[in-house]
């Protein structure tokens, strides 16, 4: 890299770092990776091993009144902005029931200080109905809901503990949202086999009545000893590891999105929204992503934990990526601090040559 590069990308990442100063989202796991479906795919289930002492259980993983008091209170006094964010994440969050999250909305309006909240809310939707629908259209919570496609697809992954199937219910709350006007978008995993028929995926998505989609590739890691507490291991992993079984390849998931595109392009630009799409196209004229995988940096959206730890980003929760908890740190101080800045500048710093000299990379 020579040094008008070098110089710039500084720039860059000082620019980044004093936005985060300002501002910041944060992913709330407030029942940790505890979750009524036993998806084969899904990167957080085993996050139970960082916490060995607890039982794997609602009650084990549910956080208690004081950390969720206190983070909100530190989320909303520590950024100055008009608009505060929180993403209510898991496991799955419908677990803690109504009054759980009516606390939280309660607390949200005691320390608002003439402050917007903002709630967004990721389920599985399996445990929705008229309450919840009511509940989540009321407060205007924005609901990201887990859909793979038709029920061959979505089945063939996302099942109960005990092997059944989740579509059906997952459909049945699309019909409550649309029935209670819920805000909601789809979240879609990408993965080997649904990667295959991107027009099938595309069209049912539509037809359910889905206008902004998110799709997410799975690319993960495993470890190959058996005997390690974390399945999905991270990249500065030593030992041998191998690509998880549902990994989607770099072709499958370029010819998705494309195929997607040209369906896309010729006839719901501004119907339908899809996050790949409006990111690209914003950078490319000149725009910042709000899509945090398309920024220059990582770093906007800590992950906390049940019991208030504090780790870098959601998809990056191990013990080398710890910056804290919320019972002893403010959220202020541990977003500016050296480990995660450090992180932050890692996805500049260790990108490849390839990679760098890329003439598409200010939109990848």
């Amino acid at each position: 890299m020579n040094t008008d590069r070098r110089q710039t990308a500084s720039f860059l990442f000082e620019q980044e770092r004093e936005k985060v100063q300002r501002n910041f989202s944060v992913m709330v796991k407030c029942v940790g990776p505890v979750c009524n479906l036993d998806c084969d795919y899904c990167y957080y289930l085993d996050k139970n091993a960082l916490y060995p002492d607890k039982k794997f259980s609602l009650q084990g993983f549910r956080m208690n009144e004081q950390v969720l008091e206190k983070l909100i209170r530190d989320v909303i006094t520590s950024q100055p902005q008009k608009r505060i964010e929180f993403i209510w994440h898991g496991g799955e969050p419908t677990l803690l029931g109504i009054d759980y999250f009516q606390k939280i909305v309660d607390l949200q309006q005691k320390y608002a200080d003439g402050k917007e909240i903002a709630n967004s809310f990721q389920t599985n939707g399996t445990l929705i109905n008229d309450k919840w629908a009511e509940f989540l259209a009321s407060h205007h919570f924005l609901c990201g809901l887990s859909l793979d496609g038709p029920q061959k697809f979505h089945d063939n992954h996302r099942r109960f503990i005990n092997g059944q199937g989740s579509w059906e219910k997952v459909m049945k709350c699309i019909e409550l949202f649309h029935e209670y006007e819920v805000e909601f978008n789809t979240m879609s995993v990408v993965n080997a086999s649904n990667s295959k028929q991107p027009a099938l995926i595309y069209e049912f998505l539509k037809s359910t009545g889905s206008r902004f989609m998110q799709f997410s590739p799975i690319a993960e890691r495993i470890a190959l000893d058996e005997h390690e507490p974390l399945s999905v291991v991270s990249n500065t992993y030593k030992k041998e590891t191998a690509v998880m079984q549902e990994n989607v390849s770099a072709i499958d998931w370029g010819n998705f999105l494309c195929r997607i595109f040209d369906l896309w392009v010729k006839k719901d630009v501004g119907e339908f929204f899809i996050n790949y799409f409006d990111n690209t196209l914003a950078a490319y004229i000149g725009q910042a992503p709000s899509l945090c995988s398309m920024a220059p940096f990582c770093g906007c959206s800590p992950a906390i934990e049940h019991n208030g730890d504090v780790y870098c980003c959601d998809h990056f929760v191990f013990p080398e990526n710890h910056i804290g908890n919320t019972t002893n740190l403010s959220l202020a101080e541990m977003v500016k601090s050296d480990k995660q800045l450090f992180f932050e500048q890692r996805k500049q710093d260790t990108l490849s040559a390839q990679c760098r000299a890329c003439e598409f990379l200010p939109m990848c």
